[in-house]
C-alpha cells in the first residue's frame, strides 16, 4: 500500500463502507427500530388481553374470557403457547434475545419478560418469555417481515458501492497515468538513458513536476554532451604532447637511454591513465547493444591473457541464451577482473560461468588464491579513486574496479566481491538473459 493509486483506492474504499454502515444505521434507528417500538407496543397490548379474564368491549358491555376462547383469538393471530416439553422449544434456545423489545415488553406487561427473535423457515420468529404466564412460552411468527425484504436493500447497496468503487478506480487510473510515465521515464535516466520529453497532462501539480522533470533531463543530455566534448578534447590534447615526448625520446642518443627508458614508461603510463578515464566516463550506448555469447568472451579473454606463465582454469558451464549487450564493454569487464587477479591474486585463477535455474541470470566468477580484501573494503573498492589494501598492491588509478562497477550495471547486473574461506578472493558478475 505504498502507491498514490493504492492509497486513493483504500480511502474511497473506507470512506464508502463508512457511509454504508452509518445509512445503515440511520435506516434502523429512524425508521426500523421506531416500527418494531410501535409493533411491541401492539404485541403487549394483545398479550395483556390474551392475560385479562375480563374485556371491556367499546359497547361498554364487560365480557369474560374463558380458556378456549382466548385460544382461538391467539390461533387467528398466529401466536401459539408451548411449554418445556414442547419439540418447538428447540427454536426458542437457538434464538437470539432482543434486549430493548425486552425492556420495553416489560415495562408494557409490568412483569419481567425476555423477547428473542430468530429466522425461521418462512419468515421471522418472536418468542416471548414473561413471568405474567411463568409456565409457558409464547411464539409470534411475523409474517409480513421476511428475509427476502432485505434482499433488494442488500443488493442496491452492494451494486451502488461497486460502481462508486469501480469509478474511483477509473478517475485514480486516469489520474495517476501521468504520474507513472513519470516513474517510467525517471527509472530509464536512473539507467544512464535519456527519455523522450514527457507531454505535460494532469492536474496543474502533475503539470508543474512534467515540466520540471523535462528540464532536469534535458539539462543532464546537455551535460553529457558536454562531457564527452570535454573527454575527447581532453584526451586529444594531452596525447598529441605525450605522442611527440615520446618520438622525442625514442631519438634520444644511446648515453641517456637510461633517462629515455624512464620517460617512456612515464609516458605509457599517461596513456593508460587517460584511457581508464575515458573508460569510465564513457557511457554504454543501448543502441549499441548486440546478443553478447558470455563464454566466447570469456574464452577470448583467457587466450589473451593466459600464457605458460600464469594458467587459468575455466569451468564453463552451458548458457542456453546469449546477454544483451555491449560485447566490447562486457569483455573490458573480464579483462578488468582477469588482469586484476593475474597482478594481486596467488598462482592459482579460475574463471567460471553459470545458469540460473529459470535460465534468466548468468554469472562469471573470477577466483583466485591470492590475500584477498579487508572485509571493511569488500563494498568500498567499487568506488572512483579507490585501491584496495596494500596485501592487493596499490597500482593504477584506482578506476579498474568502478568501470566494472559502471558498466555492470549499465546492462541491469550486479557484481560483488567476498575472500573465500580457502584464502583469496571471489567476484561475482551477473548479467541477466535474453
Amino acid at each position: 500500500m505504498k502507491s498514490t493509486f493504492a492509497r486513493t483506492l483504500l480511502l474511497l474504499a473506507s470512506l464508502l463502507i463508512a457511509s454504508q454502515v452509518f445509512s445503515y444505521l440511520a435506516v434502523f434507528n429512524y425508521a426500523l427500530l421506531p416500527s418494531l417500538q410501535q409493533f411491541n407496543r401492539i404485541l403487549a397490548y394483545e398479550v395483556r388481553l390474551m392475560l385479562a379474564e375480563d374485556v371491556t368491549l367499546e359497547s361498554g358491555k364487560n365480557v369474560h374470557l374463558g380458556q378456549p376462547l382466548r385460544r382461538q383469538l391467539l390461533e387467528q393471530l398466529g401466536v401459539s403457547i408451548h411449554d418445556e416439553n414442547d419439540p418447538d422449544m428447540k427454536e426458542y434456545y437457538q434464538a437470539s434475545p432482543v434486549e430493548f423489545l425486552s425492556e420495553e415488553m416489560t415495562q408494557e406487561l409490568g412483569a419481567p419478560t425476555e423477547v428473542r427473535l430468530i429466522l425461521g423457515a418462512d419468515s421471522y420468529v418472536l418468542w416471548m418469555k414473561s413471568e405474567a404466564m411463568p409456565e409457558f412460552y409464547m411464539r409470534i411468527p411475523l409474517s409480513e417481515l421476511q428475509e427476502d425484504d432485505f434482499a433488494p436493500l442488500f443488493r442496491n447497496s452492494l451494486f451502488i458501492a461497486l460502481l462508486v468503487i469501480l469509478g474511483g478506480w477509473t478517475f485514480i487510473k486516469i489520474q495517476n497515468r501521468p504520474l507513472m510515465a513519470l516513474q517510467t521515464a525517471a527509472r530509464k535516466v536512473g539507467k544512464g538513458e535519456i527519455p523522450d520529453p514527457l507531454p505535460e497532462k494532469g492536474a496543474s501539480e502533475i503539470q508543474a513536476v512534467t515540466r520540471a522533470f523535462n528540464q532536469m533531463s534535458k539539462g543532464i543530455q546537455k551535460l553529457e554532451q558536454d562531457r564527452a566534448l570535454l573527454m575527447a578534447g581532453v584526451s586529444h590534447d594531452i596525447r598529441t604532447p605525450l605522442t611527440r615526448i615520446r618520438l622525442a625520446t625514442e631519438m634520444m642518443s644511446p648515453e641517456d637511454s637510461y633517462l629515455a627508458e624512464s620517460m617512456i614508461k612515464d609516458t605509457e603510463e599517461c596513456n593508460e591513465i587517460i584511457g581508464q578515464f575515458m573508460d569510465y566516463l564513457k557511457p554504454v550506448a543501448k543502441q549499441d547493444f548486440t546478443q553478447v555469447d558470455v563464454n566466447t568472451i570469456v574464452n577470448e579473454v583467457i587466450l589473451a591473457e593466459g600464457g605458460y606463465e600464469r594458467e587459468i582454469q575455466t569451468k564453463l558451464a552451458m548458457i542456453p541464451k546469449a546477454i544483451n549487450g555491449n560485447a566490447v564493454a562486457i569483455k573490458r569487464v573480464i579483462t578488468n577482473l582477469v588482469v586484476n587477479a593475474i597482478r594481486y591474486g596467488g598462482d592459482w585463477i579460475q574463471v567460471s560461468t553459470s545458469v540460473s535455474a529459470d535460465h534468466k541470470t548468468v554469472w562469471i566468477i573470477i577466483e583466485d588464491n591470492g590475500p584477498g580484501v579487508d572485509n571493511a573494503q569488500l563494498e568500498t573498492v567499487f568506488e572512483p579513486f579507490t585501491r584496495g589494501d596494500t596485501a592487493r598492491g596499490s597500482e593504477g588509478t584506482g578506476l579498474g574496479l568502478a568501470i566494472v562497477k559502471r558498466i555492470v550495471t549499465q546492462h541491469q547486473g550486479e557484481v560483488s566481491l567476498s575472500n573465500r574461506s580457502e584464502g583469496g578472493l571471489k567476484v561475482q558478475v551477473e548479467f541477466p538473459l535474453g
